[in-house]
């Protein structure tokens, strides 16, 4: 190489390294040349844990959380930067998906947790999260976008979209997709180190990386039955992860790991089966506080706190805790000819204060009837039937902003509120004499039953249970 090309490049290293900044990095051992500040790291996940709390993504069972936090510190105590402090979140999501943040922020989905059969399993993922935080692999890759990026990546943790997430150039675990081979690897490597360290056997982590090829074989096949391109939860290994030569190097190496004493699995028996059972399985519609819903009619209402709806056969009425003022619904044919205003007019004589309804797709009219604490406040809005509101109360013109706001929170159901009553769990059961996965898959309302049954339970495609075994099914 000419001098002439050697002193740009020497110079353009020069001017990288005073824009970037070149530190050792203790998770590696090496020198790693970043863009951001550690500071910088912090206050971006701050940003996206702040996000999630406020869209309430967060799954709420306060022993599970502190379950996978304690699992999550126990591993962060063993790497070489325990002054980082680090912040574990189960999110109420089905997908399979763990991901982490700059700053110390490990998520991990309620979708993912379902399919890991222990909690060394569980480590497996968390640590190698917690491996991509002390690497700074964010920094080190992404930290010219990824300030843009929070706001996009966290819409797509809420609403578990691929689009968005791949738009984002961060779609969820990096234990999926995102970092690079080499970068994945040495998260592996590192993820295998703190298990050692603390006390869990790293090959199952292997056993993690297993679970997602088969998903990734699943969706293979069910993606050439109805010709959609197919999914790709670990692309990074072509084959399965225990035919991996590199993969197997890294987690060997971290397995012979001579620490000087003894290290027993703090794992307690039974205790992973015993704070999984109950999950909630696929999408999980938490209907809202304080508002009623008619799954026959499809449609709700949100009403004031301590408000009671009841529903009887000719109206529903939501009234006041004091019963000093009520909500009244009732319905009718609409007439084809007739506009809400028309059909309110045509109800109720004379009325002021029209105003018209057009909410969640839906036309509506709205008025008073009367004067002072006489006066009624009435609405008409179609929704397959025509509803009739009539709202009254002791102090009228005190309460009137409050049915009025009733009445404009009136829409159908969502898709997945009717069905909110029929949400499904994870069980663990012994295995009967004579019972197959096809036996077992009979009853359960699920699509794809039998797949999805041998997939929670590493049996993907063709393995069985033995009599006796517990394994996991959804009632």
């Amino acid at each position: 190489m000419t001098a002439t090309l050697i002193r740009p490049i020497a110079l353009g290293f020069a001017v990288l390294a005073l824009l970037a900044g070149c530190a050792g990095n203790p998770a590696t051992g090496g020198a790693s040349v970043v863009v951001m500040s550690e500071g910088k790291e912090a206050r971006i996940g701050q940003e996206m844990y702040t996000e999630i709390q406020k869209e309430g993504a967060i799954y709420d069972d306060r022993e599970l959380q502190d379950y996978v936090t304690r699992v999550g510190q126990r591993l962060a105590a063993n790497t070489a930067r325990p002054d980082l402090t680090f912040t574990f979140t189960v999110i109420d999501s089905p997908d399979l998906n763990a991901f982490a943040t700059p700053g110390g922020y490990v998520y991990i989905n309620r979708g993912l947790l379902a399919f890991l059969d222990s909690e060394a399993e569980l480590a497996g993922v968390l640590g190698h999260e917690i491996a991509h935080v002390t690497a700074r692999h964010a920094a080190r890759q992404r930290a010219g976008s990824l300030t843009t990026q929070v706001l996009a990546v966290t819409a797509g943790v809420l609403t578990g979209s691929r689009e968005i997430m791949d738009s984002a150039g961060m779609y969820g675990t990096e234990l999926v997709r995102g970092y690079g081979r080499e970068h994945e690897l040495e998260a592996d490597g590192l993820g295998a180190r703190y298990m050692h360290l603390s006390g869990y056997e790293p090959e199952a982590l292997l056993n993690v990386i297993g679970v997602l090829k088969d998903q990734e074989q699943y969706q293979r096949v069910r993606a050439t039955s109805g010709g959609k391109p197919a999914g790709t939860y670990h692309g990074l290994y072509a084959t399965h992860p225990r035919n991996d030569q590199r993969l197997q190097t890294v987690i060997g190496a971290a397995s012979e790991l001579d620490t000087g004493q003894v290290l027993e699995d703090p794992s307690v028996p039974g205790e992973f089966q015993r704070r999984t059972d109950g999950l909630p399985w696929g999408p999980r519609i938490k209907r809202e506080d304080n508002r009623y819903y008619h799954r026959k009619l499809g449609f709700s209402f949100a009403h004031p706190p301590g408000w009671q709806v009841s529903s009887g056969s000719t109206a529903i009425i939501a009234s006041a805790p004091d019963s000093s003022a009520s909500l009244t619904l009732t319905l009718q044919k609409p007439n084809a000819q007739q506009t809400p205003q028309q059909a309110l007019e045509a109800a109720a004589g004379n009325i002021s204060d029209g105003k018209t309804l057009e909410q969640a797709g839906l036309t509506g009219y709205s008025a008073v009837s009367g004067s002072g604490d006489t006066a009624r406040r009435l609405a008409v809005i179609n929704h397959n039937w025509q509803y009739l509101f009539e709202g009254k109360a002791d102090n009228f013109k005190g309460t009137d902003a409050d049915l009025l706001a009733m009445i404009e929170s009136f829409r159908p159901l969502h898709p997945q509120e009717r069905n909110a009553g029929e949400q499904r769990h994870l069980r663990y059961v012994q295995v009967p004499r004579g019972a197959t996965m096809a036996s077992l898959a009979a009853s359960i309302r699920i699509p794809d039953a039998e797949a999805q049954l041998r997939l929670l339970n590493g049996l993907y495609p063709r393995g069985e249970p033995r009599t006796g075994d517990w394994i996991k099914i959804i009632q």
